[in-house]
């Protein structure tokens, strides 16, 4: 009776754990974040106009991509964008999309901005930014390809009106390049942000990390992005938890497809 009983208890256990690896653990499931069909859940906000102001179709749906296209502009005029995720971001998460850089761009987009543009993560509100505004408050998991005349790296970290730390010290640098070579423009490229529950950011681009940072807070000067209300706003606060995320349109066509959001 007891070798019988605990054949069964045995047995019992082997199908409770079978059953339990199947069933899907937290942190374990990959939520899209766009449908592949619509920008439902995302809005713009385009440098000289009122947020939700989709200027020339900048911000487009097409063959399953989010598209960023100039072909309605006379010229690009420094209208620098972004689309933002309607729901703010906190905590531990991760992010993975692919991208795609197309190589026309109109003739007026700045050197720098050629095969450039990003992923924006622990952002403002897109309600407090002025129209005028270029950048949100944030930091830019930034994407580069490969320009005329220039050394390009590929997931790099720039700070609009932040600041992060990096092997211990505060970085006050706009930009930070990494030591991965700008992958080849017109080809889909694998991008992820893991944000660990210590605010930890690691940067992966094709499964490689390029940029690791901690310690996100708002820059007390507001250089390249007005902090300085924000900071007023919080009642002094400096460290940021999280944020607002969108991608950004900064004079080159670039496409997003498979935007996904892992919670911790």
């Amino acid at each position: 009776m007891h070798i019988l009983i605990r054949s069964i208890a045995v047995a019992l256990l082997a199908v409770c754990v079978a059953a339990c690896s199947s069933m899907p653990q937290r942190g374990e499931t990959w939520q899209p974040l766009f449908d592949g069909k619509t920008l439902n859940g995302w809005t713009p906000k385009i440098r000289g106009f009122v947020l939700g102001e989709n200027y020339r179709d900048t911000f487009r749906v097409r063959d399953g991509a989010i598209v960023v296209s100039y072909d309605k502009y006379d010229q690009f005029g420094e209208r620098f964008g972004h689309l933002f995720y309607d729901k703010p971001l906190a905590g531990a998460y991760k992010l993975r999309l692919e991208y795609r850089f197309g190589s026309a761009h109109p003739a007026d987009t700045p050197a720098w901005a050629i095969a450039n543009s990003g992923v924006m993560i622990f952002g403002q509100d897109p309600k407090t930014m002025a129209v005028g505004d270029s950048f949100p408050v944030s930091v830019e998991a930034q994407l580069l390809g490969p320009a005329p005349g220039q050394e390009r790296f590929n997931g790099n970290m720039c700070s609009p009106g932040t600041h992060v730390v990096i092997d211990g010290k505060l970085e006050k640098t706009h930009c930070i390049n990494s030591k991965y070579p700008a992958d080849p423009n017109d080809q889909w490229i694998t991008f992820e942000i893991d944000v660990a529950k210590d605010g930890t950011v690691t940067q992966i681009v094709n499964g490689k990390v390029t940029m690791v940072y901690s310690a996100v807070q708002l820059d007390p000067e507001g250089k390249m992005a007005n902090s300085i209300p924000l900071i007023a706003a919080s009642g002094g606060k400096v460290m940021l938890d999280g944020g607002t995320i969108s991608l950004q349109s900064e004079g080159n066509p670039i496409e997003f497809r498979k935007i996904e959001l892992q919670q911790q």
